[in-house]
């Protein structure tokens, strides 16, 4: 088995036998990766929504790159105007999952997005969240062309990730790390610090808005938006009731709606906007930049 072949093992085993096991009703196991408390829900939801923006309202088929079960109730908004959501996923647990949410409004395809089984510009909508990087590194651009190829002219592709190396991620999280050596040293000095009892992930390569940019300028039109520009371990931290933590979640929203650019460059998680032009009008317009 080759070393791509093996990632991809990994990764439709975590996800079939952890990932997209529930733990109560309708949450799973990877919820374990996201704030779902209700200090953050209003902040969470909100940028969740911001997708639908970037989407043409209604089409054919919208394709659902790496669906997973579609485990939050926003994501369902995303393919109301289509008469059919395509989930394509190597997880044939979460196809099973995704189908006792969609029923009859979708059709489920076990597949890999870096080699997608369908006819070029059949898609009116793409959207892939949180799974390129679940790829090998040397597949992600083949993935972003995959789903360019499969998108009809004059619509759009969103695509959510984080990246490996975030400006204001490094700046916000340094009191983290402060933490997490304060600990290391105790526990060496001591050897009595309980050891955090985290959930044990997969395979994950993400790419910094430099390198991306790189890759993707002159190949396709795109654009670098906000999807959420703080990390989970962050919100966790320094998000609370008793600290006015949904007054902060509003201001910092409001915050990445005036500079969305920015805080989508340097922020966590970016927001990838793929653009198809129509043929009589096809040229490359490359990413609009920071603000």
């Amino acid at each position: 088995m080759s070393a791509k072949s093996e990632v991809k093992r990994q990764v439709r085993e975590f996800y079939d036998r952890v990932g997209w096991q529930q733990v109560s009703q309708g949450t799973y196991q990877n919820a374990h990766y996201d704030d779902l408390r209700p200090v953050s829900q209003e902040y969470i939801h909100n940028c969740h929504l911001r997708v639908l923006r970037h989407l043409h309202p209604e089409g054919r088929y919208l394709l659902d790159a790496g669906s997973g079960p579609i485990q939050y109730p926003e994501y369902l908004e995303y393919s109301h105007g289509y008469e059919k959501r395509v989930c394509a996923d190597i997880s044939i647990v979460a196809l099973q999952e995704a189908r006792q949410r969609l029923g009859e409004n979708g059709w489920y395809v076990v597949c890999d997005v870096a080699n997608l089984p369908f006819s070029p510009q059949i898609f009116d909508g793409v959207v892939s969240l949180h799974t390129i990087h679940h790829l090998p590194a040397e597949e992600h651009l083949q993935a972003y062309d995959e789903l360019y190829r499969v998108l009809t002219p004059d619509r759009q592709a969103v695509v959510v990730n984080g990246w490996s190396s975030a400006a204001l991620s490094t700046v916000l999280n340094a009191p983290l790390r402060l933490q997490k050596f304060i600990r290391r040293l105790y526990r060496r000095l001591h050897g009595n610090l309980p050891t955090e009892q985290k959930p044990k992930g997969t395979y994950v390569r993400k790419n910094t808005a430099a390198t991306l940019r790189e890759a993707l300028e002159g190949r396709m039109n795109f654009e670098i938006f906000v999807w959420r520009s703080v990390s989970v371990n962050w919100m966790r931290q320094f998000i609370h009731p008793a600290w006015g933590g949904k007054t902060i979640l509003r201001w910092l929203y409001l915050l990445e709606e005036r500079f969305p650019h920015f805080f989508g460059a340097y922020g966590q998680y970016p927001l990838i906007v793929i653009r198809k032009p129509k043929p009589e009008t096809i040229g490359v317009s490359l990413d609009a930049g920071s603000e």
